[in-house]
């Protein structure tokens, strides 16, 4: 195992940005903090830093270990605060959730909300991930409770579904298919694409819809990141397709959505440690998330339903 103290003299350099910062941050001298990191660096028998003028800097084998450091450090974290709420007899009122960026707004502020005012020392961590990666989560997360797009399969986590969207057409308001109530696969044919990655439920719905059609799509961009799709669509680059709460999260009011056709289904879960009872606070709060999804989900039904039959 890591020194700890090394980890978090990591951790302050790379949000602090300078060794002298991170002195200042973590109450040492500046010589100290050097040799932690020095030490870290030895005894992992890799390059974290390059050095340039006596300056540090992340390389890219330091960022990749860092970004596993810091959810060893986050566990950490909560550990202690457990501790320190149990020394100061403490009910457990904090939770520490996990979901992708893209639908954590839409999908969790609800329910923290109404947590907040139903129990008045309720506090959370709301931690993103890009991916959820199950192995990943099982062996080097800490967490109450997760929201993200199913299948996600591990024994390790409790998974109970928790509502099904399906994905929609989003393109600039000006663009062609615009005007169109809904979206089929054929009406792509001809168009600029904006996709998500390959191993995503959207690019591999559409490619097997474009080959049932016998259609090829015109990629012409490509992004990893739900929103940056939505995004650049909405920035006229193109036509794409999303998952409905990540477009409506999506900062970009000049983008529209229409129903696409053949369906592509879209399965949300909660998960849950299996290696831990659910308190009450989990439970609680895992409903007002379910009750959450599900209403906007509807919502999003409603929406659509009704530019189908012509009411907007």
């Amino acid at each position: 195992m890591h020194n700890l103290r090394s980890l978090e003299a990591l951790r302050a350099f790379v949000e602090a940005g300078s060794v002298s910062r991170a002195a200042t941050r973590l109450g040492r001298t500046q010589p100290q903090v050097g040799r932690l990191l020095s030490a870290l660096e030895q005894e992992l028998g890799f390059d974290l830093f390059s050095r340039d003028n006596r300056r540090l800097a992340l390389t890219a084998e330091g960022l990749r270990f860092y970004q596993h450091a810091e959810r060893v450090l986050a566990g950490h974290d909560g550990l202690a605060r457990l501790a320190n709420g149990i020394r100061q007899g403490q009910t457990d009122r904090h939770l520490r959730l996990l979901t992708a960026p893209q639908v954590a707004s839409l999908l969790l502020s609800q329910a923290l909300r109404v947590m907040a005012k139903r129990v008045p020392d309720f506090t959370a961590v709301v931690d993103t991930r890009i991916r959820l990666d199950a192995e990943t989560v099982v062996e080097q997360e800490h967490f109450d409770l997760g929201v993200t797009v199913l299948p996600l399969a591990h024994p390790g986590l409790k998974v109970e579904p928790l509502c099904e969207v399906e994905a929609v057409a989003v393109m600039r308001r000006d663009h062609p298919l615009a005007r169109l109530s809904h979206v089929t696969v054929a009406d792509l044919a001809g168009h600029d694409m904006v996709l998500t990655h390959p191993r995503s439920l959207l690019r591999q719905g559409l490619e097997r819809h474009c080959r049932d059609a016998g259609l090829t799509p015109r990629t012409r961009f490509e992004a990893s990141n739900g929103v940056v799709v939505c995004q650049m669509a909405a920035a006229g680059l193109g036509v794409a397709l999303a998952d409905p709460f990540v477009a409506r999260s999506s900062p970009a009011p000049s983008l529209v959505l229409r129903a696409f056709v053949p369906s592509i289904p879209l399965p949300y879960g909660l998960f849950f440690p299996a290696w831990q009872p659910r308190s009450d606070i989990v439970s609680d709060f895992a409903a007002l998330v379910a009750e959450t999804a599900r209403h906007e989900a509807e919502a999003t039904l409603r929406s659509l339903r009704r530019r189908q039959g012509g009411g907007g």
